[in-house]
């Protein structure tokens, strides 16, 4: 016995006056004087039934509630004269009902799955009926095509898919790692992976020389609307290319993913030092959508009398930028100021200066702001020609280090593009190259990447100021994914270590069996990941990283549906050798 022989969209007019078997969900019930309308939906669209009195199953259909299950077999016909709906690709014909094959009745569900003001949290602690709406459908159905798409052009360019380990070792990669105590070996543990990063390397080593994995990924920190604690990327690794052999190949596999998944042609990609991303928009991840750029101010300020300004200009690792905001001053009120204001301050800046210029020409009485008073004319003049200023433009000021002025002009810049509606639409990709190797944090050196890239060579001799043969992939703000050429030379990457303050002991303990890979004949290589949950994100246009994953984390990393993580028993905590201190 077959239950279907068609899903709901797809029953049309070439069926009129044939039986057929279809199956799906009660999506709306409407009984009009003994005759009872039944909208059936599947994931690919809905079909209208109709039950009279005389089906066999009638007395069942008027009992059916909403996302009630349902087989049926019926007779499709044309629907009656005045009765077609156009908004539906099913809306010419319907199926008259002879009999119900199986059906399944569903408990009240308290909220409508296609409504989008139904809160996350009701979300959340109903996945499996929150799946069932169009929304989620959809982008679960986009995601799993990207793969295959993902898949079809790396098969395509000889890639071979080799899975990793999932249990393997606690190495430092940037974020806390997941623990796995074992059973077999009291007192160790595994980790989770955070990356492949060091599998895929060693694959290289071992002569595969082009490899991929839809890989699964773990890191434990804090989230947010496009991080999760477990997520999936697109991993590869290359042998015996350039940094610019793999961008090439990679930003023709987004161009034929996008084409295929969107039907856009994209535009060659555009490029971006890392200093120069970080000069004008204050990130690593410049969104292209936003016009708004900063306008460095040092050399404007430098020999000013105003101190706020003056001191930052010169110092050492601190900057001053304005940001101008074209034909803005009548579109900005008081309580707007205030409230950019408060943004940079809760971010840490102790103020936010700007200047409304409502006559450029006019330096006495043409402009507006409380700083006027401390620059001279001549400071005014050159910093409203550095920003190109014109008559209605708002101008904002940032001073200070540079990690803070990045950071709250960074968000002041996004929070007032999305005020005045500046963002412009369309896909906006954009390479960030040139990274540096390193940064320094609390007075040591960390790695930018991580400890496996290459620096550029001409800059192997001074690798705490070197440049990385590093790459990030850009789309509208958000990083899509990351990579680099990595160290081949293993004397190189024993004093990268050194530079972590990684001593020959801890090195050999925690990495010795990449560096004895090393030495056994490694070749170039290099490779990228792709958050392929952030692409999704981006491509589909939606706000949060949870719409296209099927069981996602809530902000708290617990899953509200089945309620992880759950308490350990004390047999299962016993097996593992773990006791909990007292008080936990």
């Amino acid at each position: 016995m077959y239950f279907r022989d068609v899903l709901c969209n797809e029953v049309g007019q070439s069926h009129v006056g044939q039986s057929i078997k279809l199956c799906g969900w009660v999506a709306k019930s409407r009984d009009h004087g003994g005759v009872v309308f039944i909208d059936l939906f599947d994931y690919s669209g809905i079909v209208q039934l109709v039950f009279n009195p005389d089906c066999s199953g009638f007395n069942i259909a008027e009992r059916l509630s909403t996302h009630s299950v349902l087989c049926i077999e019926g007779t499709v016909r044309p629907r009656p004269e005045g009765t077609v709906n156009p908004n539906l690709a099913t809306g010419q014909i319907e199926i008259d009902v002879e009999k119900i094959l199986w059906h399944n009745q569903a408990a009240a569900l308290g909220f409508d799955v296609n409504d989008e003001k139904v809160g996350d949290d009701v979300r959340a602690q109903h996945r499996v009926l929150d799946l069932r709406s169009e929304k989620m459908q959809n982008s679960l159905r986009f995601r799993a095509k990207m793969i295959q798409k993902m898949r079809t052009f790396l098969e395509q360019e000889n890639f071979l898919e080799v899975e990793t380990p999932i249990l393997t070792r606690a190495t430092p990669e940037g974020a806390r790692d997941y623990l796995v105590p074992s059973r077999n070996h009291p007192g160790s543990a595994f980790a989770l992976p955070q990356s492949p990063q060091q599998y895929k390397q060693m694959l290289m080593m071992a002569g595969m020389d082009r490899y991929y994995q839809v890989a699964r990924c773990f890191r434990d920190e804090d989230l947010r609307a496009d991080r999760q604690p477990e997520f999936t990327q697109l991993d590869m690794e290359m042998s015996f290319m350039t940094a610019d052999e793999i961008c090439e190949l990679i930003e023709r596999m987004v161009h034929y993913l996008v084409e295929e998944l969107k039907g856009q042609k994209l535009e060659p990609f555009l490029q971006m030092s890392y200093d120069d991303a970080l000069t004008y928009y204050g990130t690593d991840a410049p969104n292209l959508c936003n016009p708004l750029k900063f306008t460095p101010m040092d050399d404007v300020f430098s020999d000013s009398d105003f101190g706020v300004f003056q001191s930052q200009a010169v110092k050492d690792g601190a900057r001053v930028v304005a940001l101008r905001v074209p034909q803005a001053v009548d579109k900005m009120t008081r309580r707007d100021l205030d409230r950019y204001t408060d943004l940079v301050s809760k971010l840490g800046a102790k103020g936010l200066a700007y200047i409304k210029v409502n006559d450029v020409t006019n330096i006495e009485s043409g402009l507006n702001s409380p700083i006027l008073k401390f620059l001279s004319k001549e400071h005014i003049e050159k910093m409203l020609k550095a920003v190109s200023a014109e008559n209605g433009d708002m101008i904002f000021f940032g001073a200070g280090d540079n990690k803070l002025v990045n950071l709250t002009m960074h968000a002041l810049s996004k929070q007032i593009a999305m005020d005045l509606e500046l963002m412009q639409e369309g896909l906006n990709f954009v390479w960030v190259k040139a990274f540096p190797m390193f940064e320094k944090e609390d007075g040591r050196l960390m790695s930018v990447h991580h400890p496996f890239t290459a620096p550029v060579e001409e800059d192997e001799n001074a690798l705490d100021t070197a440049k990385a043969q590093a790459y990030d992939l850009v789309l509208n703000g958000h990083e899509l994914g990351g990579g680099s050429i990595r160290i081949s030379n293993p004397e190189l990457q024993k004093r990268v270590f050194e530079l972590l303050n990684i001593d020959a002991e801890t090195a050999q303990e925690e990495f010795g069996h990449l560096l004895n890979a090393l030495n056994q004949g490694c070749p170039i290589h290099g490779g990228v990941a792709f958050g392929i949950d952030r692409m999704c994100m981006v491509l589909l246009g939606t706000e949060s990283i949870r719409e296209v994953i099927a069981f996602p984390k809530t902000q708290t990393a617990s899953c509200a549906l089945t309620k992880a993580p759950g308490k350990a028993s004390r047999q299962q905590l016993r097996e593992l050798g773990l006791t909990l201190l007292k008080g936990d």
